[in-house]
């Protein structure tokens, strides 16, 4: 410990990692949460945009959900976890990063890994507006990296993190672009680039001094994006430079609360170095559970209720 064992096991065609990955992502049907929006200032003066339900139960605190790279509170697995979630009488405030509500944001700036600052923020708002004196808060793919930094680096009020869970997680970012960049995620790259150069262009447009016109011509990677676009916006010298600050392998030894990392063997997002068993096993506060099967985001069952879901409510109630 804390290594766990899983029993999570699949059998069938969703198997494959890949499979489980594009069902999740794109044919898993959920009734939808209905959400409440608020929008708040942050401390830079841009807006990000945060959905919030209650329980009708007699609420066991508040549960932040923290989604993936081009993600909102509307996809799947967040809308997922906030049904499990609410019906086990937590309330759910599911935080869309700036320029993933559908609206684009006002600075130059946007959402990563590191940008830890903005969600410091929110749990401010949380704890000083809302008056929640404990949180729990589950990430999930570049949201668990954004968790796990938060943690691991130590900001403000990370303090009031009860429990912690980065499902799909990223913890090594340059192993895991590298990983993303192999011929068999090809498909993954492509859909990203879309949405990212996209919105790239439309912030091209909204500050024409400070970003190029046609800098998404060279652009054919999500290390290529990083390098054009992430790095040099948020302050890094280069993709790598802002890989190597925001790994989280690097601050996992930091984490005080608990936290449990639910990575699949056969997610093709992530590379052997975010499954690192030999911390978890020397490690007091990471629970690393890495199942055989469940991809990307992927963790399905016949219920459609996904093991992801009802393992993170088990760590968020379980004695440790």
């Amino acid at each position: 410990m804390p290594h766990i064992p899983s029993s999570y096991c699949l059998k069938g065609w969703l198997k494959s990692g890949h499979l489980s990955t594009i069902y999740s992502a794109k044919l898993r049907r959920m009734p939808p949460v209905a959400f409440d929006r608020e929008r708040i200032r942050l401390s830079d003066g841009d807006f990000i945009d945060l959905d919030w339900s209650y329980t009708p139960k007699k609420t066991l605190g508040l549960v932040i959900l923290l989604h993936g790279l081009e993600g909102n509170a509307q996809r799947s697995y967040v809308v997922g976890q906030a049904h499990i979630l609410l019906a086990a009488g937590y309330d759910v405030c599911a935080m869309n990063f700036r320029g993933c509500s559908g609206q684009i944001n006002e600075r130059l700036v946007s959402y990563n890994a590191g940008k830890i600052d903005d969600l410091e923020d929110v749990m401010r708002h949380l704890i000083t507006t809302k008056k929640y004196t404990q949180l729990n808060a589950i990430g999930f793919s570049l949201g668990g990296s954004l968790l796990l930094n938060y943690l691991g680096k130590e900001m403000g009020h990370h303090t009031h993190i009860n429990r912690a869970i980065a499902i799909s997680t990223p913890l090594d970012l340059s192993a895991s672009m590298e990983r993303l960049a192999k011929p068999d995620n090809r498909i993954y790259q492509i859909a990203f680039l879309q949405t990212l150069k996209k919105k790239y262009r439309r912030k091209q447009r909204q500050f024409p001094k400070a970003l190029k016109l046609h800098a998404m011509r060279s652009v054919h990677s999500l290390m290529d994006f990083d390098n054009v676009y992430t790095a040099p916006v948020h302050g890094y010298d280069s993709g790598q430079a802002y890989y190597t600050a925001n790994s989280p392998i690097n601050w996992l030894p930091n984490i005080k609360c608990p936290t449990l990392i639910l990575n699949a063997q056969n997610d093709t997002f992530l590379s052997k170095e975010c499954l690192p068993i030999v911390f978890a096993k020397a490690a007091k506060n990471i629970y690393l559970e890495t199942p055989k099967h469940g991809g990307h985001v992927g963790f399905y069952t016949p219920s459609n209720i996904y093991y992801s879901e009802t393992r993170a409510l088990e760590f968020l109630t379980q004695k440790i």
